[in-house]
């Protein structure tokens, strides 16, 4: 049974919108007919309408080059390192149960709050004396704004003093989901392949806007990049993005390789600008591996997009902004005033949080994985790409036991066969994919690491 938001009636609102922002004209005739088939609610020709949407190419005028295919995506790319050179001594295990505790941390912070504004969290936070935010949201009830309306928070299993575990979570799904993609296709893995693997894993119902309308399309037999493209409004919304880290954990220094994974993940629900952004993130988190640098690691992120798209642009001005302000607030606001148009859900303006927590940040982790919470807009994503950087440059051992140590190595999740996993073994059995790629394609030594303590 479809939600409201999945009806065809729906959708072609949310796909007009997504055809404005990729530089599309939709004229008043075209605007015209699709408000009569709507309010006819003439089904056929809605879906007829989105097909006319879909050839719709965008003006001469709009300034980015956004390619879709992995090819065409290199070849609009600026020079980058392609992969880093690793230390002989790095500790790989540490640094990815880093990426994997830093990723749980920053998604915990974030979820209480998820989709609230800026000034909702600020609201909420000064209501209940806990600025400068220190550790986990405090829970409450809510409490009164302008007397007539009350702010609640997202469940209190991930608020300060509740929390005994990481609970189930689409932004630790796919964390999950990937790692079995990669142990059971191998580095070789496919988009189809993991496709079925959500097929096979995941419950439909738990299943969010660009995801839930690619699982439906791979169930009536279109494969990626079809089962992105079709009437899927949501195609450059965060989804990819959330799952981008295992692509990075897998592939210590090799940022190349690390978002060409992604893309082959991302296609199967995204396009353009939604895939960008997984594979930026990827190619940070394998380049973590490597060196500390935030604004190194952002120019290597960058140099595996496309020059000319949306994302680079909001990322750069980002990092301008942030050399400009001393405040992290002024660059949010800079960021709102440009950015903030598109959904509290879609990869540009988010993406441009994580840069600006990391940034702010300046390599401590309370301190970045707070600041990106802190912006609002999907704030448990945010905050969890954050952490996962944060945590993997730094490693476990240097995690603040606060932060980390209330989950007791314990995460639920959705995914069929790990709806209860050790945190550890997560980082074992990633450890493992790892230096078996490593050792595929050998160039670096790799120091041996010991098991982790659990």
């Amino acid at each position: 049974m479809k939600k409201a938001w999945e009806r065809i009636d729906a959708i072609i609102g949310f796909e007009i919108d997504q055809r404005h922002e990729e530089g599309c004209i939709v004229d008043e005739a075209l605007m015209a007919r699709i408000a009569s088939a709507r309010q006819q609610n003439h089904e056929q020709q809605l879906h007829l309408l989105m097909e006319e949407l879909a050839r719709l190419k965008p003006t001469s005028s709009f300034p980015f080059r956004e390619p879709d295919g992995l090819a065409a995506i290199r070849a609009a790319r600026p020079d980058g390192p392609r992969r880093c050179k690793l230390d002989h001594d790095v500790d790989i295990l540490n640094r990815i149960h880093g990426g994997w505790l830093g990723r749980t941390a920053g998604c915990a912070l974030g979820k209480p709050v998820e989709k609230w504004s800026m000034q909702m969290i600020n609201e909420y936070l000064e209501y209940y004396d806990a600025l400068p935010l220190d550790n986990y949201i405090p829970a409450g009830k809510g409490f009164p704004k302008d007397h007539d309306s009350q702010y609640f928070i997202r469940g209190d299993d991930c608020t300060r003093g509740n929390i005994t575990h990481m609970p189930r979570d689409d932004d630790m799904d796919y964390t999950v989901l990937g790692l079995h993609t990669l142990e059971h296709y191998g580095y070789e893995f496919t988009s189809v392949d993991a496709g079925f693997t959500w097929i096979d894993r995941l419950p439909y119902n738990l299943l969010y806007t660009a995801e839930r309308i690619a699982y439906c399309n791979l169930i009536n037999d279109l494969n990626p990049p079809a089962s992105a493209e079709t009437e899927n409004p949501f195609r450059e919304w965060i989804g990819a993005q959330i799952r981008a880290d295992i692509w990075g954990y897998v592939t210590p220094g090799w940022p190349e390789k690390a978002a060409e994974f992604a893309y082959r993940d991302a296609t199967i629900s995204h396009t353009k600008n939604g895939v960008y952004g997984a594979m930026f993130f990827a190619a940070v988190l394998a380049a973590s591996f490597s060196t500390g640098d935030v604004k190194q690691l952002i120019s290597i992120g960058l140099s595996e997009i496309p020059e000319n798209c949306r994302l680079a642009d909001a990322i750069r001005d980002t990092m301008h902004w942030s050399e400009s302000y001393d405040d992290w607030q002024q660059t949010w606001s800079r960021i709102n005033e440009k950015y903030g148009h598109y959904s509290t859900v879609h990869t540009i303006n988010n993406a441009a949080l994580v840069i600006m927590g990391l940034l702010y940040g300046q390599g401590d982790f309370e301190r970045t994985i707070v600041t990106t919470v802190l912006g609002g807009w999907d704030a448990d994503c945010t905050g969890a790409t954050a952490g996962s950087v944060i945590g993997l440059i730094l490693g476990a051992d240097a995690l603040p036991e606060k932060w980390v140590g209330v989950f007791n190595d314990q995460l639920k999740s959705a995914v069929r066969g790990s709806q209860d996993c050790r945190i550890s073994d997560l980082t074992q059995r990633t450890h493992q994919i790892a230096l078996d790629i490593l050792k595929s394609h050998q160039s670096h030594s790799i120091k041996p690491e010991n098991e982790i303590d659990s």
